[in-house]
């Protein structure tokens, strides 16, 4: 597979109040969200040209910022504007956004109160693709080594960039052993979340179970799949959940913007059937997405 640099497309990127031409749109090098990862960003997914939740991820972007000492340097109601200013400027109906923030060159060290915030928003084609026979497969993770942090040691609740460096190492490590993804821990031991993906468990007393998110990002895809989930019948509980639990486990899947509902077959030894769970929630969640008029 051939692969297209994310530096050298046709389109535009929305940077700093200018629609820029995408192969222009750079920043310095000696910037502080590149040395210091002072930078937060967000993943959102456009269905037939309407942005889902849009809302609702414009104002985690904002509490995101605002984890990591600044703040988002427009209104909401700005932001909202631009994201579909450019989705029209790229003629993307079905896409993935990037709306994103970081710390400028002003200052080099750990103190940055006196840099600028930048602001940029790209979006590229990503057509929902919904083959419930191929996703029913399921994909496989294997157990990471690298675990969640502390609320204490880190602002787990931002979607910041510095946060996902575990994240790459262990998906790295999965893949070089021949799996998807990866399950990690939390600091405690507790199950926490993929790589970039929430998880959930249909156990043997026939229950949706999910990790409290207590310590890791409580993502908006894993909001909308609880409030499904109950609404089609399932109960579902909130709770810490031991590793050596996946043992009761029938059904297992991921929920996120990229990942929408992706069912798995095997996490380490443990495997599992995609099922009743996983077909029913993802016709749910594509019909929410997807909404027949």
């Amino acid at each position: 597979m051939t692969l297209i640099p994310f530096d050298d497309r046709d389109g535009f990127i929305w940077i700093n109040g200018q629609m820029v031409p995408w192969r222009e749109a750079k920043t310095h090098i000696l910037c502080h969200g590149l040395h210091y990862s002072s930078s937060v960003f967000e993943g959102e997914r456009s269905y037939n040209s309407k942005i889902f939740k849009s809302a609702e991820h414009t104002a985690r972007l904002r509490a995101s910022c605002n984890f990591l000492d600044f703040d988002l340097p427009m209104s909401d109601e700005e932001m909202e504007k631009i994201k579909y200013e450019v989705l029209d400027a790229n003629g993307i109906i079905d896409g993935y956004l990037r709306p994103f923030c970081w710390r400028g060159s002003e200052m080099m060290a750990i103190s940055a109160q006196d840099t600028t915030i930048n602001v940029g928003v790209a979006a590229w084609n990503w057509p929902s693709y919904f083959d419930p026979e191929t996703k029913m497969k399921g994909i496989t993770l294997d157990i990471a080594d690298w675990r969640r942090p502390s609320p204490e040691s880190a602002p787990v609740q931002a979607k910041a960039a510095g946060l996902y460096m575990i994240c790459t190492l262990a998906k790295h490590s999965a893949e070089r052993k021949g799996f998807q993804d990866a399950l990690m821990l939390d600091y405690r031991g507790y199950v926490a979340e993929a790589t970039g993906a929430n998880i959930f468990f249909v156990m043997n007393d026939g229950k949706i179970h999910t990790p409290t998110a207590d310590c890791f990002l409580n993502g908006i895809t894993r909001r909308t799949v609880i409030d499904l989930a109950r609404k089609i019948g399932w109960e579902v509980q909130e709770r810490h959940i031991h590793l050596h639990e996946l043992e009761n486990v029938k059904e297992a899947f991921l929920t996120g913007t990229a990942a929408e509902i992706t069912p798995i077959s095997k996490i380490g030894t443990f495997t599992f059937q995609p099922d009743l769970a996983c077909r029913s929630l993802v016709e749910a969640y594509s019909d929410e997405t997807n909404p027949k008029s």
